[in-house]
């Protein structure tokens, strides 16, 4: 009985473990997978806009001046 008592304990915790192993791949995949991939591109995105109005910016500050 002893053996038998042993066995399903063994096998209790390695599906304990493997579902812990599941649980933490997706949500590491969660975290870094197309989301975290969108968020950059929109981070990109932004930071390019305001390269783009600064220089727009830029460039109008210079035209009037050359105006003067």
């Amino acid at each position: 009985m002893e053996a038998r008592s042993h066995t399903r304990q063994m096998i209790g915790s390695l599906l304990v473990a493997l579902s812990i192993v599941v649980v933490a791949v997706i949500v590491v995949t969660a975290r870094f997978g197309p989301t975290s991939a969108a968020e950059r591109e929109l981070q990109e995105e932004r930071i390019e806009q305001r390269e783009e109005l600064r220089e727009e910016r830029r460039e109008a500050r210079e035209e009037r001046r050359e105006e003067r």
